[in-house]
């Protein structure tokens, strides 16, 4: 059976600014992604709006930075805020090359001070005989507000997607002790891209010393062709993550 190719990248881009906020990097961070020309993009910690930042920081973008790093390679785009506090807000973005033909932030966090979101997005890809599901992720610290929002998850998705639409979940769930991987696992029937192709999960916070394996791609219904950690030169100039790279393949009508 035929098979349309899709290339996934997840990344936390700390708001633009590299380890220690000593410099801003959203041009260099641009940069980057436009070399990996992913199709999807699910970004974390991208900021919608900073009224201080706007003002004071040096090469600031005009627009909003899920626009900025769009750009014209990702014409289709979906922002849902999970933190908001005086000076403005921000949260996680998907970018796309393909319509996004519906979106919906869903909160999963009960504190304001530390508010999570899941951010799922419906997208139609040209040949795909079904529409793929997207969800972008940035889950808490601690054990039980992950298992909290592992909950709201889990219910989102038995009640929004169907059991044989292809669904690929990404960004930070802070899971360097792999309870959310057994959860997505033997609950939903969701693989981690690193573990099925290298037998572990990828190690990537903090970028200079990678040891935590924080952020993660989830698949099913869906052929895992690739996968690769971006933890080298540029990407150890930026964030303090390491982006996630995946190749999947999807069935043509």
């Amino acid at each position: 059976m035929e098979s349309v190719s899709l290339q996934v990248l997840t990344y936390n881009i700390h708001k633009g600014f590299n380890t220690g906020n000593t410099r801003f990097v959203l041009h260099q961070i641009r940069e980057a992604l436009q070399a990996a020309d992913a199709d999807l993009i699910f970004l974390q910690e991208i900021q919608g709006k900073h009224f201080y930042r706007e003002r004071f920081v040096e090469g600031w973008p005009g627009a909003s930075q899920w626009e900025f790093l769009a750009d014209e390679l990702w014409p289709h785009q979906a922002y849902g805020k999970n933190a908001i506090y005086h000076a403005g807000h921000h949260g996680n973005a998907i970018l796309s090359k393909y319509p996004i033909v519906f979106w919906e932030n869903i909160n999963v966090s009960k504190s304001q001070s530390a508010s999570r979101s899941v951010l799922h997005g419906v997208i139609e890809i040209p040949g795909v005989s079904q529409e793929t599901h997207v969800m972008c992720i940035h889950f808490g610290l601690s054990p039980r507000a992950q298992r909290q929002q592992l909950a709201v998850l889990r219910q989102r998705i038995r009640s929004h997607i169907p059991e044989d639409a292809p669904l690929i979940i990404a960004g930070d769930f802070n899971d360097w002790t792999g309870f959310a991987q057994r959860e997505m696992q033997t609950r939903l029937g969701l693989l981690d891209v690193f573990v099925e192709s290298k037998r572990r999960p990828a190690r990537t916070f903090p970028i200079w010393f990678p040891v935590l394996p924080v952020d993660r791609i989830f698949y099913r219904g869906a052929m895992l062709e690739h996968c690769q950690c971006l933890r080298k030169m540029p990407w150890r100039k930026l964030s303090d993550h390491a982006a996630l790279y995946a190749t999947f393949s999807l069935y043509r009508h």
